[in-house]
């Protein structure tokens, strides 16, 4: 008896060293760099470059809704879009805890301490000042130089709000990804300028480069990687109040959410800029897109394969204990 006493005893004392040495090895290596090639992006202090940005960054990419906090949001009445992206906002998730960056122009806190380089490689590349790999939320990864210049410039043009965000606070499973799974793609399908028109063409354009529609109507494992249809749904979004599921925005005859809609539909209910308390989806931002812009979304949706993926509720309330 005492012998196996002593055998096992040796065993769970190697196995807890062996525990010990890859926590340590993660805890060393799991900051990964990447070296992400140049954007040759410089911003422009043109107008209409000005503009473009405004319109994009208020718009269709959405950014001040997780950039601005709720509170900076609430004072600008009927122009939410315009609350300083000064960061800080908070996103739990099983792996980490998240902040959003200041995307104001302060020297001490903001993008002000970034090259133009280093601020189009963020968003491009998802990589940022440090050549660590950013959180994979939105895909900005196919925005052509034209629009990304747009970005950047009109960042550069915002007043400077001072506000020092804390890092990232990944657990043990965040930094495993981190260390062994999560790497930015540093070669982009990034697409050339196309014509701002209601095509299916351009609103393809939209929706990968800038609508980030993808990211929330697709399944993804905890990598970010999408594992489900593209488009199809059935993504849970947690909130305080239940679970969000998105819905599926394929042309599908009979689960598609969408189906049956016209494009004037469509184009209302984006322009109603409101949706159920809670849900993740941007309708306040998405209500600024042009008309234009709206259709173009449409008619691309249209073209997408129908898939037979059900989608019962879009909203599950989280039970009372």
């Amino acid at each position: 008896m005492k012998r196996f006493l002593k055998i096992a005893g040796k065993i769970v004392g190697a196995l807890v060293a062996i525990v010990l040495v890859f926590v340590v090895y993660i805890e060393v290596s799991y900051k990964r760099t990447f070296q992400a090639p140049p954007t040759g992006i410089t911003a422009s202090r043109d107008t209409a470059v000005i503009a473009r940005g405004r319109y994009i960054v208020k718009g269709p990419a959405h950014c001040w809704t997780c950039h601005a906090s709720k509170e900076a949001i609430a004072r600008q009445g009927n122009d939410p879009g315009s609350a300083p992206m000064s960061g800080g906002v908070e996103f739990k998730t099983p792996v980490a805890t998240f902040y959003t960056p200041n995307l104001t122009p302060d020297p001490e806190t903001g993008i002000g301490r970034l090259s133009d380089e280093q601020v189009a490689r963020a968003i491009r590349y998802g990589v940022n000042h440090s050549d660590h790999a950013l959180a994979p939320f939105m895909m900005f990864q196919s925005m052509n130089d034209e629009d990304l210049t747009a970005v950047v410039s009109y960042l550069r043009s915002t007043p400077p709000v001072k506000n020092e965000v804390p890092e990232r606070d990944l657990n043990l499973l965040g930094k495993m990804i981190s260390r062994f799974l999560l790497e930015p793609d540093l070669k982009p399908d990034v697409k050339p300028a196309v014509a701002h028109d209601s095509s299916a063409v351009y609103g393809e354009y939209l929706v990968q480069a800038m609508a980030n529609c993808r990211a929330c109507h697709t399944k993804r494992d905890e990598t970010g990687a999408f594992v489900g249809e593209p488009f199809a749904g059935g993504s849970p979004m947690e909130t305080e109040t239940g679970t969000f599921i998105t819905p599926n925005l394929t042309p599908h005859a009979t689960t598609g959410r969408i189906y049956t809609w016209t494009p004037e539909q469509f184009v209302q209910r984006f322009k109603l800029g409101k949706g159920p308390e809670g849900s993740h989806m941007p309708w306040e931002a998405y209500s600024n897109m042009s008309e234009q812009d709206l259709k173009a979304i449409y008619a691309f949706l249209r073209t997408l394969k129908p898939v037979d993926n059900k989608v019962a509720s879009t909203f599950v309330p989280k039970r009372m204990e």
